[in-house]
């Protein structure tokens, strides 16, 4: 056998397991890539969630009638937590982002419910305290955004590379699962939240 012929025979299944390995290096930094950018939710999701009690506890004083909206937001809020910490667990699985996403959906419904209520009450209305924790929650709010489309990005991303040949043996050699984006479920659910002073 000749040195050439050698070498080949070396040489291509070298090349074979570099390439192998350099597609596995890429699919893991994007799927870590991923993973992060819903980290960066999370932490916004949780200030969120925060601040809701504090809301809650400062309307509870000026709306004493409106027990039933009050504890409506501090349901959702706590299911939201809980669907956000099992998203944050597993970010690649698409059940958890979807009741995630269904979650956010009801607790942005109670939030703006509470605020046409706040709207009643000019006493609360004008509450320097109430008027900084709906700034606080505005502001958040346009965080969660920021931070939910560069997750979807990086969904798309990671997907793609996922999906495309000839990275899509690999990922299906070492078991690559699919990311699911974090989608609003309505129209309604993308318009940003009313917040007046």
């Amino acid at each position: 056998m000749s040195a050439m012929t050698l070498a080949i025979m070396i040489g291509i299944p070298a090349l074979l397991v570099l390439w192998a390995i350099s597609m596995y290096n890429g699919l893991v930094r994007a799927r870590n890539l991923f993973k992060n950018a819903f980290a960066q939710i999370d932490v916004q999701l949780k200030r969120r969630y925060d601040l809701i009690p504090n809301l809650v506890e400062t309307a509870k004083g000026y709306m004493k009638h409106e027990r039933e909206t009050l504890e409506a937001v501090i349901a959702a809020r706590n299911q939201a937590a809980s669907a956000a910490k099992a998203a944050a667990a597993a970010p690649t699985d698409g059940s958890a982002m979807r009741a995630l996403a269904g979650a956010e959906g009801a607790l942005r419904g109670v939030l703006d419910r509470l605020m046409v209520v706040v709207e009643q009450y000019p006493d609360l209305k004008a509450n320097q305290n109430m008027m900084q924790l709906q700034e606080e929650i505005a502001t958040t709010e346009n965080r969660i955004a920021f931070a939910r489309q560069a997750y979807n990005d990086e969904v798309m991303a990671y997907n793609i590379k996922r999906e495309t040949f000839p990275s899509s043996l690999v990922a299906t050699l070492f078991n690559f699962a699919a990311a699911q984006s974090l989608e609003l479920e309505s129209a309604a659910e993308r318009q940003a939240p009313k917040v007046s002073f």
